[in-house]
């Protein structure tokens, strides 16, 4: 490794982004605590991350809230705020920051102000740092792989990208306590919201989805943050069969388990398209972005991504899923068969 464990005690890692960007960052960073595993690590971040780092406490030990910069659009910024968080920075006499927010344009003069020992991470040609700590942003692949990619620059072993969302007793207890009437692998979560309005398929094509799914046995389980209601309510009303509607009413937790125990996902390429492939259930994703080798999950065989800006054919969609159901629906059948046979 190009930074020997002896002197790197004290690790930050900035990436002050949603659920979907952390957990595409997750591989990294396991792969990062492997290589330093008495060293504390510790995560800058959006405010919503002081959960995400419970979840993991397994690979990160601290949270630390960044609360903003210009140039940064998650947070409205605030100077007082942004001086006593470089303070800190200053105070916490970091061993290691790793830039692994992007490309570094913004944040990579940030980080210098934190007077780390040594800073690693991201450069373009607006950001370039003179440091074989550094590596030029690789615009292209998978979010998770760029990651892993730059642990390799830096010496450390690494694994193949796989994303890991670990489900806690608790989440376990929150799911329960819904009451859902459920049956495992009978029911199919439809997930239309998004952070961005842009990015959000129309919700007239995801109900054309739900009644085909409900007609072919499939309950329909609509879910969504409580700021998405808006769109799950236009969804509801366009769906000609009753469905289950858990909008806002779910932890992050209790959405893992529900998708875990689905026959399937549909939805827009959000941080639930990420906890799906986390979680191993098929899926069939709308990019809306137009970044689908960037943000779709990495098993081709189990998850199913239309990059709506150059396919914007709902049909395309529809045979996706009808396929899925399709595919079930004759397994089923040959095991039926088998074990009349025998």
């Amino acid at each position: 490794m190009k930074l020997s464990t002896k002197n790197i005690h004290k690790i930050a890692v900035f990436r002050a982004l949603k659920l979907g960007d952390m957990l595409c960052a997750v591989p990294a960073i396991k792969a990062l605590r492997s290589a330093y595993p008495n060293a504390e690590i510790v995560l800058l971040g959006l405010p919503w991350a002081k959960k995400f780092v419970e979840r993991f406490n397994m690979y990160i030990d601290r949270f630390i809230h960044f609360p903003g910069c210009i140039g940064l659009p998650e947070q409205p910024f605030n100077r007082r705020l942004f001086e006593e968080f470089i303070q800190q920075m200053r105070e916490e006499n970091f061993d290691l920051v790793l830039q692994m927010q992007g490309n570094g344009t913004i944040v990579n003069a940030l980080l210098l102000l934190f007077n780390a020992k040594n800073v690693a991470g991201f450069y373009n040609d607006k950001s370039y740092i003179e440091s074989d700590l550094f590596m030029p942003y690789p615009d292209y692949g998978y979010e998770a792989q760029r990651h892993i990619l730059l642990m390799e620059h830096l010496g450390i072993k690494t694994k193949k990208p796989e994303l890991d969302f670990p489900i806690t007793e608790k989440d376990e207890q929150e799911f329960d306590a819904l009451c859902l009437p459920l049956v495992n692998k009978k029911y199919i979560c439809i997930h239309p919201g998004s952070a961005d309005a842009s990015r959000q398929w129309p919700p007239q094509f995801f109900a054309v989805l739900a009644d085909y799914c409900i007609e072919n046995g499939f309950t329909i389980v609509v879910t969504g943050t409580e700021e998405e209601r808006d769109i799950t309510r236009e969804l509801i009303k366009c769906i000609h069969h009753p469905v289950i509607d858990v909008t806002g009413k779910t932890s992050v937790g209790a959405v893992a388990v529900l998708i875990r125990n689905a026959f399937m996902l549909i939805a827009n390429c959000t941080g639930v398209s990420h906890i799906a492939a986390a979680v191993k259930t098929p899926s069939v994703i709308i990019s809306m972005d137009g970044e689908p080798e960037r943000w779709a999950p990495v098993n081709k065989n189990l998850h199913h991504v239309i990059d709506w800006t150059k396919e914007p054919h709902f049909e395309i969609v529809f045979a996706e899923v009808v396929k899925m159901i399709s595919d079930k629906s004759v397994a089923k059948q040959k095991n039926t068969d088998t074990q009349t046979a025998a």
